[in-house]
């Protein structure tokens, strides 16, 4: 028997165990997808500055402006202006310059009676769109000079562990409001009765929960994401103070007032609505209900729109509440199917999902997979602009990865709604197996009323051929289950042989402890049987179940998609970086050109992982604007395509750098920089990072000269 309990507690618990292991799956995905990604790539691009970078003026100059492609925030110490000596020359605060589009500038005054020398100009701030940017360049007052300045905190932000925690943060607050939104619609509206549930509550108060808790992390990891500093910032109120004065910030405080909202909203979903057995009083409070449950969402999924992509860029006004729609779908969309997965996976016992509520979700979830594709496809327009972006950025590849899963999601939930046209009433496919069991149930009626007790003791006294689930079995079985049998080994009868072992249980805990498994273990089996008697209900909770796996990595990449450089404003960086420097900025200093020609073997380790690297760097002078043209090619000598590559520049003998140099696909095999500027003269460090899968990378370095 005890195998049978064991098998029949394995079977129960079996639906659940699957999805919990697609949950666990999907989540070291997201773990692997998260380690092994950059930091979240700059949203607002610096377009120029007054001085310009690399410049070399005659009069020290009484301010320093920078000019960004978007809306920057700023902080008391987002510019810093360092001397040759490292000290800090600016003065007052920073902020935005007068004028039109004062929003994406940023200037500080600058101390009068400067002295000749090359000053380092640090800054750092926060796109429009939550992320943080920051950078250097430098400038020269009468000519260049050698400087102290060592930028390689620079390199920190947007970085490291707080990175990585905040975009943990992101992805579980994205889950929980699909679970919260998903799971309140569903309920109120497919399946009132299911709210009575407790898995069906714990799944949706648990999403809300998972909401709150994230919103709170990210409030605290906030300022070390945005800073760059270490983790023990998370707990510093000052900090925090701060960063709730920014925008972003008030979006966070805003959605926990709303949480709090949506916490009355479950109370009364829970509590009287689905309590009330009165349509028409259910109707009125369904009326409040949806009222008051949009405007909770609706606000919910406003405090993303209103502080990452939809809230700069083109037709702002138009892309918010748009983004506000496509939340709300995919909420809708994915928040239900794990609801409909749950319920489909409930014992009989407490209450199979009607197959009105199924197919009232299939059209719910059509109608908001619709809405998905449409809003869908306006956000991509808007983010990639270019066809050539879906290929040569990071959001492009990533939104066509993006695409194909929605193809796939939609092509899986295709056979569920076929199977939801299949199943049939829970009261129908229970009708065999209820009839069954009140034969049963008379049988031991009578047996207890001639005077036998083992009906009253839960073991009952079973038929020959039957097992103890009243489902026809084995003589085995029949013979080795405590009770079984018509007579005992003596030959007494069977009443008097079960009401001996009944007065043996009443002082043996063991024994009746051994009774209440083997009957739930037949409750067990007699709940799986007819939540399983439908061959469509089970083929409907499988491609739900497979929907849900491939819904839970979508909202990865989604995850991944937020924190990475939309392609449109890639594409712009990209010709703003050649755009001429502003009124009255200053001519870099000219001279003989030099070229520095450097040829690098590298060896990712991989498959087809070793290769040449050929770098070009033009002028290799200091404090002159140069460009770089780098080609790899693997050891046939035909062109590497590589998925990422990075080059950074540091001089060790005066503690400066990394200075990282942002590259960009050319053609295959080939990359090219241009704008890289290294301030002084010397013997300068080149790393290149090459990587040629997922797993495969490698950093190698050389040495070059500059000249001043």
């Amino acid at each position: 028997m005890s195998a049978r309990v064991g098998g029949t507690r394995g079977q129960r618990r079996g639906p659940l165990r699957r999805l919990a292991a697609v949950v666990a799956a999907c989540c070291a995905l997201f773990a692997v997808l998260l380690a092994t990604a950059a930091p979240a790539s700059a949203h607002a691009a610096l377009i120029r500055t007054d001085p310009a970078d690399g410049s070399v003026v005659q009069t020290a100059p009484q301010q320093v402006v920078l000019t960004f492609s978007e809306g920057v925030l700023l902080s008391a110490d987002s510019l810093r202006v360092l001397d040759p000596a490292g000290a800090n020359v600016a003065t007052g605060v920073p902020g935005h310059a007068a004028g039109k589009d004062s929003g994406s500038t940023a200037t500080v005054a600058l101390r009068t009676g400067l002295g000749n020398g090359t000053y380092t100009v640090a800054w750092k701030a926060v796109s429009q769109d939550s992320h943080p940017v920051a950078g250097a360049f430098t400038f020269s007052v009468g000519a260049p000079s050698r400087t102290t300045v060592d930028l390689s905190d620079q390199a920190a932000l947007g970085g490291g562990a707080a990175s990585t925690l905040y975009g943990v943060a992101r992805y579980f607050a994205y889950g929980g409001f699909a679970l919260l939104v998903g799971g309140c619609v569903f309920l109120s509206v497919c399946w009132p009765r299911g709210a009575l549930l407790r898995p069906l509550q714990r799944l949706v108060a648990g999403g809300w929960a998972t909401l709150v808790a994230a919103t709170i992390a990210l409030i605290m990891l906030r300022g070390p994401y945005v800073n760059g500093s270490g983790l023990g910032d998370a707990f510093d109120l000052s900090v925090m103070r701060t960063q709730l004065e920014t925008r972003p910030g008030a979006a966070l405080v805003s959605r926990l007032l709303l949480l709090a909202a949506a916490a009355v909203f479950l109370a009364v979903l829970f509590g009287s609505y689905a309590k009330r057995d009165d349509p028409e009083e259910r109707a009125d409070l369904a009326w409040g209900l949806g009222i008051g449950g949009t405007v909770v969402a609706v606000g919910i999924a406003a405090t993303w729109a209103m502080a990452e992509h939809a809230s700069v860029g083109i037709q702002r006004r138009l892309a918010m509440p748009i983004d506000v729609v496509h939340l709300l779908s995919m909420a809708v969309w994915l928040g239900g199917l794990i609801t409909l997965l749950t319920a489909l996976s409930a014992p009989s016992s407490a209450g199979t999902v009607e197959r009105a509520a199924v197919r009232r979700f299939s059209a719910i979830a059509l109608t908001a997979v619709t809405t998905l594709v449409c809003t869908g496809t306006y956000q991509a327009w808007r983010q990639i602009g270019t066809w050539r972006a879906f290929t040569d950025t990071s959001y492009g590849r990533l939104l066509l990865i993006k695409i194909g899963l929605v193809c796939t999601l939609v092509c899986i939930a295709w056979f569920s709604r076929k199977w939801t046209q299949s199943i049939g009433e829970p009261a129908a496919m229970a009708a065999g197996s209820a009839g069954k069991v009140g034969r049963q149930t008379t049988r031991q009626t009578v047996r207890a009323a001639a005077g036998g007790s083992d009906a009253a003791d839960g073991t009952g006294t079973q038929e020959p051929g039957e097992d103890s689930a009243g489902e026809p079995g084995t003589a085995e079985d029949s013979e080795s289950a405590p009770g079984a049998g018509a007579t005992t080994g003596t030959g007494a009868p069977s009443g008097v042989a079960a009401s001996s072992g009944t007065d043996r249980a009443a002082v043996d805990p063991r024994r009746m402890a051994q009774l209440r498994r083997q009957q739930a273990a037949r409750t067990a089996a007699r709940e799986k049987k007819v939540r399983d008697s439908d061959p469509a209900r089970v083929a409907l909770r499988r491609s739900v179940l497979a929907e849900v796996g491939v819904a839970v990595v979508l909202l990865t990449i989604t995850t991944m998609l937020t924190g990475s450089q939309p392609g449109r404003a890639a594409e712009e960086q990209k010709a703003l970086a050649s755009a001429p420097a502003a009124p009255g900025a200053s001519a870099p200093a000219t001279g003989a050109s030099q070229d520095a020609d450097l040829r690098i073997p590298f060896d990712t380790g991989g498959p087809d992982g070793k290769g040449t690297a050929d770098l070009i760097l033009s002028p290799a002078r200091a404090g002159t604007a140069a460009s770089v043209h780098l080609e790899l090619t693997d050891a046939a000598g035909l062109p590497v395509k590589a998925p990422e590559v990075r080059l950074a520049f540091t001089l060790p003998a005066q503690h400066l750098g990394p200075l990282p140099a942002k590259v960009s696909a050319f053609g295959a095999g080939h990359w090219i920089a241009s704008n890289v500027t290294l301030p002084l003269a010397g013997n300068w460090q080149v790393a290149l990072t090459v990587r040629t899968s997922d797993i495969d990378e490698v950093t190698v370095t050389r040495n070059v000269q500059i000249t001043s």
